[in-house]
């Protein structure tokens, strides 16, 4: 697959070669699904707690006596009934984070970019980086390529300078192309794509990185066996 290469003034430069086995894949919405909702939950932080009623603090003695007074018998005041009192199977503090096989994981990302390469959401940028480290520099290049909503940045290493620009744009997420997040990639409605890391997602996960990994993980089984 053929893609064009945009300069960061908009215009036509040249083009790359992306792998059909990144690119061009038929979708998996299962696969993305699954993926995007166990990036969800592992970022729950299952903090809630309330206390029951051996928990909070006060008297354990009866108000009053059992009988003869002619109201309805009642336990201590901690009694889930009365207000103050503990709660009723409340909330407790949860691990709500599971894991799904890596290579679901891998599908899900090449499925995710072969949507957004099939409905033309995807926009390959020659690399840049923002030496002033300024926002107002980085949000007049996002204009230059068109973008002006919700927009992720497929950076090929860790900028520093481009983080910190683009830290004050709110419709703009960046990530890099080795730690690739399907609920940002997913949801994001433009996708701006560094030609280097182009270059790197098409080895990281082109077919060869998939016959390496797979023998990887066939070794690990053996060896766990």
């Amino acid at each position: 697959m053929n893609r064009t290469v945009y300069s960061i003034d908009g215009k036509e430069l040249r083009s790359i070669e992306l792998d059909d086995t990144v690119f061009g894949l038929p979708v998996n919405e299962d696969v993305i699904w699954y993926a995007i909702n166990n990036e969800l939950a592992n970022k729950r932080q299952g903090t809630a707690s309330t206390k029951g009623r051996g928990e909070i603090r006060g008297s354990n003695a009866k108000p009053y006596k059992q009988k003869g007074t002619g109201r309805a018998r009642r336990g201590d005041k901690k009694s889930p009934v009365l207000v103050g009192g503990g709660t009723i199977f409340g909330p407790k503090p949860k691990d709500f984070s599971y894991a799904i096989p890596k290579k679901a994981k891998r599908l899900a990302i090449k499925s995710i970019l072969s949507l957004k390469a099939q409905n033309d959401t995807l926009k390959i940028v020659e690399d840049f980086s923002i030496t002033s480290g300024k926002t107002k520099d980085l949000a007049g290049l996002l204009k230059n390529l068109g973008s002006n909503e919700r927009t992720v940045l497929i950076l090929k290493d860790d900028d520093p300078l481009v983080k910190r620009a683009a830290a004050n744009i709110p419709w703009l997420s960046f990530l890099s192309y080795n730690r690739l997040r399907a609920h940002d990639l997913f949801y994001g409605r433009r996708v701006l794509l560094l030609e280097t890391a182009a270059k790197n997602l098409n080895t990281f996960y082109g077919s060869e990185a998939e016959q390496a990994y797979g023998t990887a993980s066939a070794d690990q089984e053996e060896a766990a066996k």
